[in-house]
């Protein structure tokens, strides 16, 4: 196996090399969910799954437009709505729809197993030599070579932990429904086009846990990404 891709893709597969996982991009899977549909609790458990992997940063958006269909979702916000939609149009897609996996922003599937995603994983494979993000003291640095377009530095924060939700009406309805990094702010700090810049990230809620993507325009592909 070439040296260059073995480490991206242990992490891909989940392969528990310490090495590995240390010198391969963070590879970011984006779930689309809503606990309005009766077809998402396979991929919230595909995602919650594999989010413990070394080198795997998930994260679970609650899109809004169930809503309406008897159950309104606890953690669903238009701008993750509005974040589907752009990769509908990134990946050149006539609609959305739930659940939708999207990883590195550069492929998609629906999501509702493990070995499914790990294929979305293998053929979207974010390459080393990238753009760098660092996330450290209450700052990200992003550093690299210029960029054909900026890029735009997201902030995202999201519960680390499995919420057990009750859902009392709609396709779900009596069922509680386990949720794992639910995305709970979704924040713009600014573009990147190249060299190194450093971005202020302001304090966030106690329990949630911090992330960046520096993605390339908006339902583009991610270029680098970095938790913390």
């Amino acid at each position: 196996m070439n040296s260059l891709i073995a480490p991206a893709l242990a992490a891909a597969v989940g392969l528990s090399s310490q090495a590995f996982a240390q010198s391969a991009p963070l590879q970011v899977v984006e779930l689309f969910t809503s606990q309005g549909c009766s077809s998402c609790p396979p991929a919230d458990a595909a995602v919650a799954q594999i989010s413990s992997r070394p080198g795997i940063l998930a994260l679970s958006f609650g899109v809004t437009y169930w809503d309406d269909l008897g159950w309104k979702d606890t953690f669903a916000q238009r701008k993750f709505t509005d974040r589907q939609w752009a990769y509908a149009r990134g990946l050149r897609h006539d609609n959305v729809g739930t659940p939708q996996v999207v990883v590195n922003g550069r492929t998609d599937v629906v999501g509702q197993s493990v070995p499914e995603i790990d294929g979305a994983l293998r053929r979207a494979m974010l390459p080393a030599g990238g753009p760098r993000v660092t996330l450290a003291a209450g700052n990200v640095a992003v550093s690299g070579a210029a960029v054909p377009r900026p890029a735009d530095v997201w902030l995202v924060r999201y519960d680390p932990r499995i919420e057990q939700v009750p859902i009392k009406r709609g396709e779900n309805g009596g069922r509680t429904l386990a949720i794992k990094h639910a995305v709970r702010e979704l924040t713009r700090l600014g573009t990147w086009a190249g060299g190194a810049k450093t971005y202020a990230v302001p304090p966030g809620p106690a329990g949630l846990e911090t992330a960046i993507l520096l993605q390339a325009g908006p339902g583009g592909p991610i270029l680098a990404a970095a938790k913390g």
